[in-house]
């Protein structure tokens, strides 16, 4: 039975970095989500508060390619105050990948865009809203290790993944 990693915001915690959560972006998902968390599928997590960020908390973007070129050390994670919080996203990404592997999870729904859990597009570091191609830097490390990552914009694929053996 696979299991399924789940940004807590989408499950109704209010987590998001300004107190709130993103459970309206999993609505058409929601008979599917309570059915696969009555199963035991589902493993809530929250990267950023994994990582010490506080809720709420500023509103941060990564820069320079995102997830990737921060876990290469060649980017950061700031936010709209230019206050470095990089460690703390690659710690959340850490322990969210430690959690992913404690539970055998090889799939996980994720925040869209979001700078820990965006799956290829997340904010491109300007703090203007602007998108551009990337992953958050959780979604990059899970990716390294194999994991699959999905947002609600792709409930096809994550059905059909989930659906599969």
């Amino acid at each position: 039975m696979k299991k399924l990693l789940v940004s807590a915001c989408l499950l109704g915690e209010p987590l998001r970095y300004d107190g709130d959560n993103n459970a309206d972006k999993v609505s058409h998902l929601k008979t599917l989500l309570d059915q696969w968390m009555a199963e035991g599928r589902i493993v809530p997590v929250c990267p950023e508060t994994l990582g010490g960020l506080p809720t709420p908390r500023p509103p941060a973007e990564a820069e320079n390619g995102g997830g990737d070129a921060v876990l290469a050390g060649i980017a950061k994670v700031q936010t709209y105050h230019n206050e470095d919080v990089t460690q703390a996203f690659v710690t959340g990404a850490e322990k969210t990948l430690a959690t992913a592997q404690r539970h055998q999870c090889r799939g996980a729904l994720l925040a869209a865009r979001s700078p820990s859990c965006g799956v290829g597009e997340i904010y491109d570091g300007s703090h203007s809203r602007n998108i551009t191609t990337g992953d958050g830097v959780t979604t990059a490390l899970l990716k390294q290790h194999g994991i699959s990552c999905f947002t609600s914009d792709m409930a096809d694929e994550l059905i059909q993944w989930m659906n599969s053996e």
